[in-house]
């Protein structure tokens, strides 16, 4: 069983940190800060969930599992909160190209008060 579990451990490692790369390709390679923002936030946490998994199916027994709980919580609360004020203030500071906005609803909000 113990064999087992390693073998699912490997797999959730090597996807984690498949996520994460995807994550730091995304920042290079998107052309405006809200793309590279959303790469940023969304595969780096599933990344993250799924390394802290693994570790977690490898650390069983130890109690020390209880940790990897809270490390995710705390970026799953954490990353987007911060994501979105990162993105209201590249928005008013005008450092986001609109030409690559389809629907601006923070605008017309804007617009309205």
């Amino acid at each position: 069983m113990t064999e087992v579990l390693d073998w699912i451990a490997i797999v959730l490692l090597l996807a984690g940190a498949a996520l994460s790369f995807a994550a730091g390709v995304g920042l290079v390679r998107f052309p405006d800060l809200l793309s590279r923002m959303h790469t940023a936030a969304k595969p780096q946490i599933v990344g993250l969930a799924l390394i802290l998994a693994g570790i977690g199916l490898r650390l069983y027994p130890d109690p020390r599992v209880g940790v990897l709980a809270l490390i995710l919580l705390f970026q799953i609360f954490t990353v987007p909160v911060a994501s979105h004020i990162a993105g209201r203030v590249a928005y008013r500071t005008g450092r986001v190209r609109s030409d690559l906005i389809a629907v601006d609803e923070l605008q017309e909000q804007l617009d309205r008060d």
